[in-house]
């Protein structure tokens, strides 16, 4: 039987549907996905970008609590969601629509 995403540690039921809704049902997809492309399966199923909420992710299948997350290994995780944002959300939508999006005016893609 699968293990369940919140399993995982720093990862709740929020995130368990979230990941549910990408097609990612278990702990042991999560893990061979690795974070980056999990993250990125996200952004694609409509997932608003929190770097904070990637973050967590990349600790949490680490095994390491979220508050670890400092410094130079903090910074060089920014850059790597910054383009994971840029290349996975909103792609295809007009700078008025991800603004309408961002304040939560139009609907997210299911």
């Amino acid at each position: 039987m699968p293990t369940p995403v919140s399993s995982i540690r720093n990862l709740g039921p929020a995130m368990e549907a979230a990941f549910a809704r990408a097609g990612i049902h278990s702990a042991e997809e999560l893990h061979a996905l690795g974070a980056d492309a999990a993250y990125a399966r996200l952004l694609e199923t409509g997932h608003r970008p929190h770097f904070i909420g990637y973050y967590v992710l990349v600790m949490g299948l680490q095994g390491r609590p979220w508050n670890d997350c400092k410094g130079a290994e903090k910074a060089a995780l920014r850059k790597t969601f910054d383009a994971l944002k840029a290349a996975k959300h909103d792609k295809g939508r007009s700078d008025l629509e991800a603004a309408l999006d961002a304040i939560g005016v139009i609907e997210r893609k299911a």
